[in-house]
């Protein structure tokens, strides 16, 4: 596949697993072999990138990503974007809070035979913990 392709994928996954809620889509996206690297939890496999999604929309059910940067070179797909919902469910231990947020986030993909098999994701988890009203500074 060549970088038009492979950007394509990738903006496919945001648009229609995370933010249409259609998880079967990763499961064509991304290789058995596929691993994250940096998540705030393990996700190896398409099931292990779809538990850490569930995780996000049962405590933000409103969660969306917002593309603003797509870039691509070779076998590498970068994209740049903010996550927004609104804190409805548990997260990570702490109970709801009703806030609305948005995470900053940059992630690196690296894709094999039309799919996703490595990924490297940061997001600005304190930024999070900040909006939620438990961390300060």
């Amino acid at each position: 596949m060549g970088v038009e392709a492979n950007k394509a994928l990738i903006r496919r996954g945001l648009d229609e697993g995370i933010n249409a809620r259609r998880a079967e889509v990763f499961d064509e996206l991304l290789s058995p072999r596929y691993i994250n690297y940096s998540w705030p939890a393990p996700a190896t496999g398409p099931a292990g990138f779809k538990d850490v999604i569930a995780m996000f929309t049962a405590a933000f059910p409103d969660m969306r990503v917002e593309l603003a940067e797509v870039v691509g070179q070779d076998d590498r797909v970068a994209t740049r974007g903010t996550v927004r919902g609104t804190h409805q469910g548990e997260f990570m231990g702490i109970p709801a809070t009703g806030r609305a947020v948005a995470i900053e986030y940059i992630d690196i993909w690296r894709l094999e035979d039309g799919q996703a098999i490595e990924n490297w994701a940061q997001l600005d988890l304190l930024g999070l913990l900040r909006q939620l009203g438990v961390a300060q500074g």
